[in-house]
């Protein structure tokens, strides 16, 4: 393969790699040249620093943690692809040096870097998904486990995601075209975190949230992995705001 995870992690490249790093409009920004719309609670969350303008120092815990396993699932879901080489540098996130901040306070609630680290390793060997697909699970159930015990109100961590969606895709496509694979992915990978965290609603919330949801996801035809034709951001943007019109007190 062409690529050291250890490099990567030692020499912080992993932005250079994927391209300009998470690059998020900047708060009071409310469109962009291809219209897509920036709403309101990422925008209040981001710094001058930090992935996708968020700054990692002071985002709480649990949205940090949601901002994370986004990367998580993103990587996953391509290493399952066989795209190992864009797998890469998100699976980075729960190891890296460049990526310490995200994993402040992890460690008290049972995060096992040491399941990262192998599947790191799993792909700098070379080694397809399929022969380390329990170790990927178990790296899936472990950030789960964490996410649990990490806590924070659903529909807020919902809300953010989405706003993050909507940054990282504004970033991640233009003008019809993906130029930006590492921001499509990222987008892709908050939805499927904010999937899994809408079942943490009400009952009724939960329905009409992940139905929303799954519309959503359903806008990225190949997954994480980059089309000829993408989804228009306007698209993406106005699905992503039906979402939070669906969570409790919305």
């Amino acid at each position: 393969m062409n690529f050291s995870i250890k490099t990567w992690t030692r020499l912080g490249l992993t932005h250079i790699i994927i391209g300009t790093a998470l690059i998020s409009c900047s708060p009071g920004q409310d469109s962009d040249a291809d219209g897509g719309v920036v709403t309101q609670s990422s925008m209040m969350e981001e710094g001058e620093s930090g992935e996708a303008g968020h700054d990692m120092a002071t985002l709480p815990l649990p949205k940090r943690l949601a901002f994370m396993s986004g990367h998580v699932q993103a990587g996953l879901a391509l290493y399952r692809a066989g795209e190992a080489e864009m797998a890469a540098p998100h699976l980075l996130h729960p190891v890296s040096e460049t990526h310490e901040a995200e994993r402040k306070g992890l460690d008290a609630l049972g995060f096992d870097a040491a399941l990262f680290e192998g599947v790191s390793a799993a792909l700098e060997e070379g080694r397809p998904a399929s022969e380390v697909e329990d170790q990927l699970q178990k790296a899936e159930a472990n950030i789960a486990a964490v996410a649990e015990k990490a806590g924070g109100n659903p529909a807020d961590i919902i809300a953010y995601l989405m706003d993050t969606v909507i940054a990282e895709y504004t970033v991640g496509v233009k003008e019809g075209k993906v130029t930006d694979p590492g921001e499509y992915q990222d987008a892709f990978g908050f939805a499927v975190v904010a999937l899994a965290m809408a079942d943490n609603l009400d009952a009724n919330s939960a329905e009409k949230t992940k139905q929303e949801l799954n519309i959503l996801i359903a806008l990225w035809p190949e997954a994480p992995i980059p089309p000829e034709d993408p989804t228009p951001v306007t698209q993406i943007s106005a699905q992503a705001l039906q979402v939070q019109s669906a969570l409790p007190g919305k």
